[in-house]
């Protein structure tokens, strides 16, 4: 086929020697199967943003590490320089996560190179060289789905380890090769400390592998595997090999609520007594500094 324009650059650079067929395009970029030598790989072609349909919502983006402080104005103003930083920044965040979460031995494709908003990275393909269907495309007996499932929760462990969260798991960013899932499409992957938004989209990545598995294992519905790895996490006890029961236990001690409320309104007092105070004092500078009245002089 044809040359995409945006995959020239890396024919003329040697990475790549052939683009043999499109695989897949998605919300954010168009992927291609091209050939290395002898290999067979994945090119991924980041759309520009005007032509995505997946927005970088503010939640993403917070606790991302910007190159300086002009970065950080620019793309904060929404400039043309900031909007051109910030697409680079979003499409960084996915090489420097699979690079990250790969030597850390998480199950993602493994990442070659990265040139003008191309992905070069392994081709997941399943045990007839073919490229590996989605998990949203295969039907699993219940004994796999509880098998998958386990691995997915392991490798999500793993990510949580390495300090991120993917952000938008499911079943269709989840490859199913011959050595099982393979975790795909990570530009959305937060900082699991910098961003408030963490635990809500890890129990969101948690959830949805559990609603998918949970069709054929029901019983897969009912764990809560997002809330102990979390309390694992915070706690600094979170290991790869960390046990896992699938079962957490919600706090069920009452609040005391009315010990609260006391604290408040004693905070209220103690800064009604601190403004009168202060507002004496200033009152008695004022009268110090007024002339004395022409009886007294």
């Amino acid at each position: 086929m044809k040359t995409p324009k945006r995959i020239e650059p890396l024919v003329e650079d040697g990475l790549v020697d052939e683009v043999l067929r499109p695989l897949m395009s998605g919300k954010e970029a168009a992927v291609y199967v091209v050939r290395c030598g002898r290999e067979l790989r994945c090119a991924k072609v980041y759309k520009e943003a005007n032509k995505r349909s997946f927005r970088q919502a503010a939640e993403y983006q917070e606790g991302r590490k910007v190159r300086n402080s002009r970065q950080a104005r620019a793309m904060a103003k929404g400039s043309k320089f900031g909007r051109k930083e910030a697409e680079d920044a979003w499409q960084n965040a996915e090489v420097a996560a699979l690079f990250r979460l790969a030597n850390a031995g998480v199950r993602v494709p493994k990442p070659y190179d990265f040139l003008d908003g191309v992905l070069l990275m392994e081709l997941v393909a399943d045990e007839h060289g073919d490229a590996a269907p989605r998990l949203n495309d295969v039907h699993l007996e219940p004994e796999q789905a509880r098998d998958y499932h386990a691995f997915v929760i392991r490798q999500i462990v793993l990510m949580l380890c390495t300090g991120l969260v993917h952000g938008d798991l499911s079943e269709f960013n989840v490859l199913l090769g011959p050595d099982g899932p393979v975790i795909i499409d990570l530009p959305q992957a937060v900082d699991a400390a910098g961003n408030n938004h963490a635990f809500s989209m890890l129990e969101r990545d948690v959830g949805n592998m559990a609603a998918y598995f949970g069709r054929f294992a029901p019983e897969l519905k009912q764990t809560r595997y997002a809330r102990e790895m979390w309390a694992l996490y915070q706690a600094g006890d979170l290991l790869p090999e960390s046990p896992l029961t699938g079962v957490f236990a919600d706090d069920e001690h009452s609040a005391d609520v009315d010990g609260v409320m006391r604290e408040i309104d004693a905070a209220r007092i103690d800064d009604a007594r601190r403004r009168a105070a202060r507002a004496d004092a200033e009152r008695g500078a004022v009268k110090d500094e007024e002339p004395a009245p022409p009886w007294l002089q």
